[in-house]
């Protein structure tokens, strides 16, 4: 098998723990087990000159809080939506929250320094449902991405608690420093950060890593925000008038 489908193969196992009510072909133990078995073996082939069992410790120990946030968005989802009928609709048929769950695990392997993995599961989650999201970025609890098509959520984007984005949003870089050569710095700030309880509705983009979207605030859809904004905030462009003309039968 190639990386990426090797990769496939342990997000398989992670689903499996983090949603063992619906992706427990294994049960909890087992799939466990299988994902720090795949995780050692692949980490120590792509970091061979650090210890793949240590790395792999780290990550499990942290799994008990990713689990922890990922009930939260699957809360929040339910919470946030008038169509959703059940959690375990939530988790069987959403892709935010899908993608989410991918980004929790990939996060921390980020955290951890794993190369190339964590961002080909970013990658898989985003060919699968439209969502992409860096592993690089920091997420809060009760997070939920609503219909999720489009959305982009940059590597250092910050996001607080209990947020809520639509469709087509994208949290992105405005611009990118250069150095002497003309090469592009990198590990610099780019994204924005959104502050808790903040909603932002379908097609917004909010670029800059010195933007910030304070608090309690609501980005209309279709706005282009580059300058930040303070908590209890509305943002929206203004709504041009539509213009009815009868058109005969």
């Amino acid at each position: 098998m190639t990386l990426p489908q090797r990769v496939a193969h342990i997000l398989k196992h992670g689903m499996a723990v983090l949603h063992p009510c619906v992706y427990g072909e294994l049960n909890s133990r087992g799939a466990l087990d299988q994902l720090a078995d795949d995780l050692k073996r692949e980490i120590a082939l792509l970091c061979p000159d650090r210890d793949a069992a240590e790395i792999v410790s780290a990550f499990r120990g942290r799994l008990g809080e990713v689990r922890r946030l990922v009930d939260t968005d699957v809360q929040a989802a339910y919470d946030g939506d008038p169509a959703a009928t059940s959690r375990m609709e939530v988790v069987m048929a959403y892709p935010g929250l899908y993608a989410v769950t991918i980004h929790r695990m990939a996060h921390e392997l980020y955290v951890l320094k794993v190369p190339v993995m964590p961002r080909i599961m970013s990658e898989l989650a985003h060919s699968k449902t439209g969502i992409d999201i860096h592993p690089g970025a920091t997420i809060g609890e009760r997070f939920f991405i609503d219909h999720g098509t489009g959305v982009v959520i940059g590597e250092t984007c910050t996001i607080g608690r209990n947020v809520r984005i639509y469709q087509g949003v994208t949290l992105g870089g405005l611009s990118f420093e250069k150095d002497s050569t003309g090469a592009l710095v990198k590990g610099k700030k780019r994204h924005p950060d959104i502050e808790d309880n903040v909603v932002i509705y379908a097609n917004a983009t909010i670029l800059g890593g010195g933007t910030v979207v304070g608090h309690d605030s609501e980005i209309g859809g279709n706005v282009w925000l580059k300058d930040s904004v303070p908590p209890y905030s509305r943002v929206y462009n203004r709504p041009p008038e539509p213009v009815i003309k009868a058109i005969g039968k």
